[in-house]
Formats: structure tokens, C-alpha cells, sequence
């Protein structure tokens, strides 16, 4: 696995966690979490300080690049949402009018990240314990809409931003440190939207009212009504392009701080209902902050590993890291648009261990204990399951228990190995988590 290897890193551009004297730092649990340090990432020296919490294996990660890799499954979907945008809008001079970007820096302030859409100073989202710091004012971003704000201010009015975001998760087979999102963006003047519309002149984006559930307060409901509009039917014709004609689906509201209203679209793909996307009318104060105060707009964001899997039926998130040739091969089309159902590759048996131990008095989160065991035992960690919480009646103090699911892509592990690592992993919570082993 490229992710988990380090020394692969140097094939593309050379990424290394520095200390102020310039001694390389390795990628264990505590590179790049040292303050005082620096950080010397993309070509840019980043000084650490408490936030700074990405790992070494984490930062291999760093300019990968899957989506643009050429015939890799993530290339693949994103070619295809592309060519769909590409084909189905076009400007008045004939060229494409969504312009795409995928190739933009995965570093972002945390103004950027979060300030910029709007995202309150207490919300759950910004917690250390969520994201890749590296330090207080810069990170590896959390979401493609961190870009949002600044193509808005440079004056673009469609666009589509595809790129590597990275958070700190749960460990299982859907769940990964870095993953792919695609951001879709549309603004329209008060022409551009009620264009066709009978007596459409008479008609206006803004008024001055309140907020409800299906309308922000400077929006009139027409103007909300046909931006809905528009943002369904565009969103509907794109999954009939990657899915087919006649599939199922259904909008369900939900809250994103960024827009408003907004939904998540749900498909029934072979009689189950997935979840495929987000999206919304973005929040004019966004709009206006800007510079675009005279238009209103929507935007929506998909996860390329999501749809991947449910398109070429890919049972595990690890695989689109994988460097193995019999995982490659199937996705060298001819045409994107072909379609692929993943062969299975040899599914090797899984180690199993369980770790307990007691829990600090403050400080710990499980987000913790999974980055760690992900940063020591990288790929080889198939699943991590809490399957068991206890309080001392005496203590009150909390133990967990946590099941590893040790499983290699493309090999069958030894108990031996995985000892070592899972000794490691012992060692490492009880140094760096300041839990009390139970082992």
C-alpha cells in the first residue's frame, strides 16, 4: 500500500516533518506533533504548536493525488461527472461553463475551512480531534468547500473542484483518513435565473423578510423555488448519467451551515437507499461576503470513494490506495463510461486481537486511539470496533475495550507480525494516550 509506505513518498515529490535543526522526524504517532518544530510541507514551512496532530502516514498521503491519476477508479468518476458538466452547460461562446479545478493546494487556513462558510467558533466540526492540524491558522482541509469563497471572489460563477480532504474517523471498510470529494458551485444573476419565466422582469431575487425552513431571509420564494429547481434536476441528470435512467430517488432536508435550504440525495440502488450527496442554496451572506452581492446560487459535494464503490461494487476503502496490479488492471478503459464490476481479489484471512485499557481523566477521544493504531499499523488495520465500555462502581473509572481487525490486501498476515504491531499499538496508548494499560 503507497499510503502506508513511506519511502514510496519520494517517487512523487518529497514531503518530510522536520524539526528546527532540520533532523527528519519519523511517522510514528508523534511526527509532526511537536511544537517548537516545523513542518515542511508542498514547499512551505509550516511551524507547529499544540494543534499540530498529523501523522507521518498521513502526510504520505499528501499530493498522491488519486483523482488524477489516469485510469484509477476515483480518475475515473471524475472524468465522467466532467464530461457530463461539460457536455450538458455551455456559455454563450460555446465552451464549457463550469471551469474545473483539480489541482488545488489540500492546505488551507482555518479561516478558509471553516470561517469562510460561515461555520460557527464552537461548532463540533472544527475539534482537534476531527481534523489534520498543522498548527492553529493552517490545516489539511476538511472539505473541498474550503475553496468556495476564494473562486467566488475571483469572479467565477460555475465551477467544479475535485480533491484529496483528509479527517480524522472511525476505522472500517468506508472510513479512511484521506479521501476524494467533488464540489459543484452555480451562481445566477437575477436575468440568468427567471430567464423564460412569464413576466420574469417583474420578479426579484431579494426581499428583506424572515427566515423559515425552506427559504433564508433576504431570499424571495420564487427566486429559492427555481434555484431548487435547478439544483434537483441538475443533480438528477447526473446520477441518470452514472447510474442509469429509472433509478429511484429521494431528497431528504438535513442542515449544513453553509446553505439553506438543504438535502441530501438519496438513490435505491439494488433495493437498498444510499446516500450519495449533499447540497443546498448556499447562504447569501457567503455569496455576498464574496463580492457577489447581486446573485444567488447553490452548491453540492459528493465523495468520489462513494460512489466509486457503489458503481464498481468495491468492498473496501483501502484498495483505491493499492499498488497492486490485479487491483489496477480493471479499471484501463477505453471509455470512461464503460462499465466495471471490481473482481474480488484473494480475500485473506483476518488476524483479530482485542486491547483494553483504562481512560485518562480528560483528554482522550476515540478519534485518538484510531489515528494511532491507523499511523502504526496503516493498511494492515481492516476495522476497529468498540465492543466494550465499563465503569469501575468504585473508581468510576471508564475502561473501553476495542477489537483490531488485522487483514492485508494482498497477502496473508503471521500472528507474528501482527504481535509486533499490535504490541506497538499497546505501547503507543499507553505513552502518547496516557491510558492505563489492562494488558
Amino acid at each position: 500500500m503507497v499510503c502506508s509506505a513511506l519511502r514510496r513518498v519520494a517517487h512523487a515529490r518529497v514531503y518530510l516533518v522536520r524539526t528546527a535543526s532540520g533532523v527528519p522526524r519519523g511517522s510514528g504517532p508523534a511526527a509532526g506533533a511537536a511544537p517548537g518544530g516545523v513542518l515542511e510541507l508542498l514547499g512551505r514551512a509550516y511551524p507547529q504548536d499544540d494543534y499540530s496532530n498529523v501523522s507521518g502516514r498521513v502526510l504520505a498521503c499528501v499530493g498522491r493525488n488519486l483523482h488524477n491519476r489516469q485510469h484509477h477508479p476515483l480518475w475515473l468518476i471524475k472524468e465522467r461527472v466532467k464530461q457530463h458538466f461539460y457536455a450538458q452547460y455551455v456559455g454563450r461562446f460555446g465552451t464549457p461553463l463550469f471551469s474545473v479545478y483539480d489541482d488545488l493546494s489540500p492546505v488551507v487556513t482555518t479561516w478558509q475551512n471553516f470561517d469562510s462558510l460561515l461555520i460557527p467558533g464552537e461548532h463540533p466540526s472544527r475539534k482537534k480531534g476531527d481534523n489534520y492540524y498543522l498548527n492553529r491558522t493552517h490545516m489539511l482541509r476538511a472539505h473541498t468547500s474550503a475553496h468556495q469563497w476564494d473562486l467566488l471572489r475571483a469572479g467565477l460563477d460555475a465551477f467544479l473542484v475535485v480533491g484529496d480532504v483528509y479527517r480524522r474517523d472511525q476505522v472500517d471498510s468506508r472510513h479512511y483518513p484521506v479521501f476524494h470529494q467533488l464540489e459543484g458551485v452555480r451562481l445566477f444573476s437575477k436575468h440568468e435565473l427567471f430567464a423564460g419565466i412569464k413576466d420574469g422582469e417583474s420578479l426579484q431575487l431579494f426581499e428583506q423578510s424572515s427566515r423559515s425552513a425552506r427559504k433564508q431571509e433576504t431570499h424571495t420564494m420564487e427566486a429559492v423555488k427555481l434555484v431548487e429547481f435547478h439544483l434537483k434536476q441538475t443533480l438528477t441528470r447526473l446520477v441518470a448519467h452514472l447510474f442509469g435512467d429509472g433509478l429511484d430517488i429521494r431528497w431528504i432536508d438535513c442542515y449544513f451551515p453553509f446553505t439553506h435550504p438543504s438535502f441530501e440525495m438519496e438513490i435505491n440502488f439494488h433495493g437498498e437507499w444510499l446516500e450519495v450527496l449533499g447540497c443546498g442554496v448556499m447562504e447569501q451572506q457567503l455569496v455576498n461576503s464574496a463580492g457577489a452581492q447581486d446573485r444567488i446560487g447553490w452548491a453540492f459535494g459528493l465523495g468520489l470513494e462513494r460512489l466509486a464503490m457503489i458503481l464498481y461494487d468495491i468492498p473496501d476503502i483501502r484498495l483505491f490506495w493499492s499498488e497492486d496490479e490485479r487491483f489496477l488492471k480493471q479499471f484501463r478503459l477505453s471509455d470512461v463510461n464503460q462499465k466495471v464490476t471490481f473482481q474480488p481479489l484473494s480475500k485473506y484471512p483476518a488476524v483479530i486481537n482485542d486491547i483494553s485499557f483504562w481512560l485518562p481523566s480528560e483528554n482522550y477521544t476515540e478519534n485518538d486511539f484510531y489515528d494511532l493504531v491507523r499511523t502504526i499499523g496503516g493498511d494492515l488495520v481492516e476495522k476497529i470496533d468498540l465492543i466494550d465500555k465499563f465503569e469501575h462502581p468504585k473508581t468510576h473509572k471508564t475502561s473501553h475495550c476495542y477489537r483490531i481487525t488485522y487483514r492485508h490486501m494482498e497477502r496473508t498476515l503471521s500472528q507474528r507480525e501482527v504481535r509486533r504491531v499490535h504490541e506497538a499499538v499497546q505501547q503507543a496508548a499507553v505513552r502518547l494516550l496516557a491510558v492505563e494499560g489492562r494488558f
